[in-house]
């Protein structure tokens, strides 16, 4: 039996948290790559990230419904090794509708990781601080990660960074061992009828509309910020900086935990970033780009942690966590093609100021589940 409180477990949980997404945290460096490196058109990259994450959203919402009757540790282990090979058949791939295909494969493998550890993580006694702690790490990597792109695209190219990606991946079949066999059965305690389904669904609905958004404003950013004259490097040192500062929003998390509540850090953190992606709309110049992506990486990390914690309150089974990874990657799917759509109809402006709309939307959603959950907590 494993502890699922214990460090090896938690440590194990994270590193393969960072996995799942390696390739879409560094997305616009990808894109980038894509572009600049295959030739493919910025529609066409931002397709093939969108497929991507169609196969990533494919998996989480299959594990939506099963994830409690399949062994963990063995369906983890399938999906690194699905990664692994699809990371190395993307090596020299130039047809669109080819890469497509591999990239899509291997997104399912990403979205098994993710849904099963976010899953586990949901199930630990300090879920705020612990989800802090998986977006802190993905967030270094991903910092680390943009900075490094631009010289390992001229050092390695592309095929370089696919097998990185790959290498990356198999380190996760070494932390498998530390991970619980299964979920929770169904008679694990459980708070689902605490509350209204209807309040679990608005706040499904809310991860959805929340990540679609920002799926519409990360698969562009690189872009956008080239497009001021900016040059990569600096670009790739912009978001670097705000990875960075989305370890900071996130650590606040780890931090204070429920010092604070989930409702005011997740107001200041949607709302906040629905006013830092508006500011990318208009005439961009370089110093509101640096504010603008800082300012969207920090307060977007700030509401993560709390966003599925919120989640975990909602039953000890992990089922509502399941359910809103499968929401967020679905998000994150639909995201850069309606941000491909939206470009060719008002260009970046048009694609940042829907993004800020759907962050709007969110928070509001947001609003009636996190209020349910005050009233029962000071009711206990």
């Amino acid at each position: 039996m494993v502890d699922i409180n214990s460090r090896q477990s938690i440590v194990a949980i994270v590193f393969l948290a960072v996995i799942g997404p390696c390739v879409f945290i560094l997305q616009p460096g990808f894109v980038q790559g894509l572009v600049q490196i295959l030739g493919f058109s910025e529609a066409h990259a931002a397709d093939i990230a969108a497929i991507e994450m169609f196969g990533l959203a494919t998996t989480t919402v299959l594990l939506s419904f099963i994830s409690s009757r399949i062994p963990w540790r063995k369906f983890i282990t399938l999906c690194i090794g699905l990664c692994a090979l699809g990371n190395l058949a993307s090596i020299g791939q130039s047809d669109f509708t080819t890469l497509a295909v591999i990239r899509f494969i291997t997104g399912l493998g990403s979205g098994g990781i993710i849904s099963l550890t976010f899953t586990m993580m949901g199930l630990t006694d300090r879920a705020d601080r612990n989800f802090g702690f998986i977006i802190v790490w993905v967030l270094t990597y991903g910092g680390l990660g943009l900075l490094a792109m631009p010289a390992a695209y001229e050092a390695v190219s592309m095929n370089g960074v696919l097998i990185f990606f790959a290498a990356f991946c198999a380190a996760g079949v070494f932390f498998v061992r530390y991970l619980p066999e299964r979920g929770p059965t169904e008679t694990a305690e459980s708070t689902d009828s605490t509350f209204n389904p209807s309040i679990k669904i608005v706040s499904l609905l809310a991860i959805l509309v929340y990540n679609i958004g920002i799926g519409i404003v990360w698969v562009y950013l690189f872009l956008v910020g080239l497009d001021t004259g900016m040059t990569e490097q600096s670009v790739a040192n912009a978001l670097t900086i705000s990875q960075f500062l989305g370890i900071a929003g996130a650590f606040l998390a780890v931090i204070f935990e429920l010092r604070l509540g989930r409702l005011l850090p997740l107001a200041i953190g949607v709302i906040g970033g629905a006013i830092s992606v508006y500011a990318l709309v208009g005439e961009l110049t370089t110093d509101r780009f640096w504010i603008a992506v800082c300012a969207f990486n920090f307060l977007w990390n700030l509401s993560m942690p709390y966003l599925l914690a919120t989640l975990a309150d909602f039953d000890r089974r992990g089922r509502m966590v399941v359910h809103g990874v499968s929401m967020q990657f679905v998000g994150y799917a639909i995201g850069p093609y309606a941000a491909a759509q939206l470009l060719g109809v008002g260009g970046y402006d048009a694609v940042n100021f829907t993004a800020s709309v759907l962050f709007i939307v969110a928070a509001v959603l947001l609003l009636p589940g996190l209020l349910a959950q005050r009233r029962h907590h000071s009711g206990n």
